[in-house]
């Protein structure tokens, strides 16, 4: 209908006519979008101090420079607020960071002393996903500022990255996002590297990754949040979120994450008009009634990284995408403020839970048991609870486009009884060692660990010593690259033997708080070890080779002087059609059985330390 049509219809309509449509889009609103459009605004903002987001009616998202402008004005205007820049990105922008708090407690020292709870939150690693960034400004300037959310820093601090991925937030446009309604126009999900940071937490390749480990290990925050937009199913929630709730996190985390965000935010935020959900991914995604998957995350991510490595609460808030920008916004701020809330009303229990996590982690070095195993990665099972799944009806039908079943989403609201499948078991797991060592050649290995804050120690003389270690086999590539490297998959053999590390070697001593990062950087079969990132390839690649007419006349002198060798060689020509046409590989046999064979091949240079060592070393500062 045209606009004309449509003002012709309207004057046309009796004023009864008129209060019933009213209030029919009333009610539908109350009943099935005021999820969406009965949450607050904040109170008291004078106008000159709206946000960027707000002045535009949430249409438009602050570019990098209007961003940085307005936290300018934040730090000017209080004593509560100050910028500063915590590293420089790969075309060299400055990361910004906005501390908050008072009695100035603006340094990791005087937080400490002061016994306040330190919390970080950041916006747009996926640059486009900016609902972050605009509401925690907001809440900023609503602590800060007006002063009507003053007591959300009584008793913690409050560290804001309002961007994070600066040089993706200024690859700005309105076609960057294809899922996502609004703002008109916002950043680009990767670097100008094209890294996806919230893979990166485990590698560290980007410079921003860098910069974000140095201020972590300068101030140990206390509580993390992250602040994203879903893609994914059309549904009614307008907030999704995520935490690591199973085996490979410490339980005391996993514990006041759900007795705290789970048993007092959530029920606040939803009182606010918002409609929150944990993450949802469906288990088909052409059939919401076939249920829900739970998303479980690994070290990659900001999220996995530091509950799973640094005993750490951590919150992934995921807004949905197609909802309008400012019921993103404001959802995302109303999860923030209660959750400050919380923290405000008791940071002894997060100082408490955090404790214990760092404890927990710290015994494992001091003595060695085989029986003692730490959890590295878990896998879903079939197991499930029924959920009342909010949904929007759908049908589904074959599409003559792609010749796959499609999903086409409606507008009324469906309730479904699904089920949420979130069980899981022990996939991997490692029984802790006294130390690692490794050797000194390793250095991009030991730079990394350094830059992770690890504590280790620089042996000064020659080590001989018993250690376990690993020989792999099966090794093989991914057929292309991921996040810039190339992933392998493998079997790795345990074997013990007795080794000797130069002066130089490094040992990493597990009995420290670090010990969960420790692990899951130098177990090989942890989900993203720095094996599976490719830190090791070089061991991997055979050097030496021999000539065919050697190798056959090596063959033939070792059938000669072992007959046991005859007998296996003949029987595995015999059983394997595939080695029995390949001359290469029936060179190779001999090959390998040969004294000429390198015997550093496959080997895994990194050693298990299980008993107590007496050498000449020194402290290496992170």
């Amino acid at each position: 209908m045209s606009r004309s049509h449509f003002r012709s219809a309207w004057l046309s309509v009796g004023l009864w006519g008129k209060c019933v449509t009213i209030g029919l889009a009333f009610l539908w609103f109350f009943m099935f979008g005021g999820i969406i459009y009965g949450q607050h605004e904040s109170p008291a903002v004078p106008s000159d101090w709206m946000t960027p987001a707000e002045r535009t009616d949430y249409r438009e998202t602050p570019r990098y420079a209007e961003t940085i402008a307005f936290s300018e004005r934040l730090a000017a205007a209080s004593p509560w607020v100050r910028l500063v820049h915590f590293g420089e990105s790969g075309e060299g922008r400055a990361l910004p960071l906005l501390i908050v708090a008072k009695d100035g407690t603006f340094t990791p020292e005087a937080a400490r002393k002061a016994s306040k709870v330190v919390v970080l939150i950041q916006a747009c690693i996926h640059a486009g996903e900016s609902e972050g960034k605009d509401a925690g400004l907001a809440l900023i300037r609503d602590i800060a500022i007006t002063k009507t959310r003053a007591e959300l820093i009584d008793r913690a601090v409050l560290l804001f990255i309002p961007i994070y991925n600066v040089d993706g937030h200024e690859r700005f446009g309105p076609y960057n996002r294809i899922n996502q309604n609004g703002p008109a126009e916002m950043g680009w999900r990767a670097t100008s590297a094209g890294l996806n940071l919230n893979r990166d937490y485990i590698k560290a390749d980007a410079p921003e990754t860098r910069a974000w480990l140095r201020l972590w290990n300068e101030w140990q925050p206390d509580l993390f949040i992250d602040c994203h937009t879903t893609d994914g199913a059309d549904f009614r929630y307008n907030i999704t979120y995520q935490f690591e709730r199973h085996e490979n996190a410490p339980m005391s985390i996993r514990q006041w994450m759900r007795e705290i965000f789970e048993g007092r935010v959530v029920p606040a935020v939803e009182a606010e008009g918002n409609l929150v959900s944990p993450y949802i991914v469906l288990h088909d995604e052409t059939d919401p009634a076939r249920g829900i998957d739970e998303f479980i995350s690994t070290p990659r991510f900001a999220t996995g990284y530091v509950p799973l490595t640094r005993n750490r609460p951590a919150l992934l808030i995921e807004t949905h995408m197609l909802k309008p920008y400012r019921s993103r916004v404001r959802g995302t701020y109303d999860v923030l403020r209660f959750m400050l809330a919380e923290v405000n009303r008791d940071p002894a229990s997060l100082i408490k839970a955090v404790r214990a996590a760092d404890e927990e982690a710290g015994s494992w070095g001091r003595s060695y048991d085989p029986q003692r195993r730490v959890a590295l990665e878990v896998e879903p099972t079939e197991g499930s609870v029924p959920f009342l799944f909010k949904g929007v009806r759908y049908r589904r039908e074959l599409s003559e486009i792609s010749g796959a079943v499609r999903i086409i989403y409606e507008s009324e609201p469906l309730d479904l009884e699904v089920p949420l499948r979130n069980q899981a078991r022990v996939s991997v797991s490692v029984a802790p060692p006294l130390y690692y060592i490794v050797p000194p050649q390793w250095k991009s290995v030991i730079e990394l660990l350094a830059a992770h804050g690890v504590m280790m120690r620089r042996i000064e003389e020659p080590l001989t010593v018993e250690v376990e270690s690993y020989r792999f086999r099966d090794v093989k590539w991914a057929p292309s690259s991921f996040e810039g490297r190339v992933l392998l998959s493998f079997v790795a053999d345990p074997i013990h033997e007795r080794r000797t590390y130069p002066r130089g070697s490094v040992l990493v001593p597990v009995a420290q708080p670090a010990a969960r990062l420790i692990l899951h950087m130098l177990e090989p079969q942890a989900p993203d070890s720095l094996v599976r990132w490719g830190f090791f390839n070089a061991i991997f690649e055979q050097k030496e080779y021999g000539e065919d007419y050697v190798l056959e006349n090596l063959a033939r002198r070792m059938i000669a002087e072992d007959p046991k060798l005859k007998e296996e060689f003949e029987e595995r020509v015999a059983r394997d059609p595939k080695f029995a046409a390949d001359a290469r590989a029936r060179l190779r046999f001999f090959y390998q059985r040969s004294p000429y064979w390198d015997a550093q091949l496959n080997l895994y240079p990194v050693g298990r330390i299980l008993n107590p060592i007496a050498v000449r070393s020194i402290e290496l500062k992170p």
